[in-house]
């Protein structure tokens, strides 16, 4: 299965970097959402990516969006790298890597690492963006800021 421009995001849990329950369906309904998909905490790209969406979250949250990181690094790797780079986001743990399955986040770079994928939800849980792009991580700050204020344009 793959998410595509127009579905409904699936209903998700996953433990948060604080060790709390997210629950996916506590935000559908309530505001939109920004779902990114990363190799792995403290690699370059990842690090580059993360603090992207750090420097511009502020923003974001203006906009009443969550951002929420999600790659297969433990809950402990996830609270090292949100303290080391500062990041004020939700930072999910899918270690068994059956979220990214749930999305169908494909692989990147050769099928060697896993994909880098950013998905921006409406309040109501509709996907309105998928930006896949593995090589240009910070691009997926940009694409994800255009797609929230096009929806808020809309409106």
């Amino acid at each position: 299965m793959t998410i595509e421009l127009g579905d409904l995001m699936p209903h998700f849990t996953a433990l948060d970097a604080h060790g709390n329950t997210f629950d996916s369906r506590d935000y559908v309904g309530k505001k939109p959402l920004v779902i990114y998909f990363y190799p792995k905490d403290n690699t370059p790209g990842c690090i580059e990516q993360a603090c992207g969406f750090r420097d511009q979250y502020q923003e974001f949250k203006d906009l009443d969006v969550e951002i929420i990181g999600i790659s297969s690094d433990s809950v402990d790797s996830h609270v090292a790298f949100a303290k080391q780079y500062q990041l004020p986001f939700i930072l999910l743990s899918d270690g068994d890597k059956s979220i990214r399955k749930l999305f169908g986040v494909p692989s990147g770079l050769l099928g060697i690492l896993p994909g880098r994928v950013t998905y921006v939800v409406d309040k109501e849980g509709k996907v309105i963006l998928v930006f896949d792009n593995s090589i240009n991580a910070t691009k997926h700050i940009s694409k994800a800021l255009e797609a929230i204020k096009a929806i808020g344009s809309n409106q």
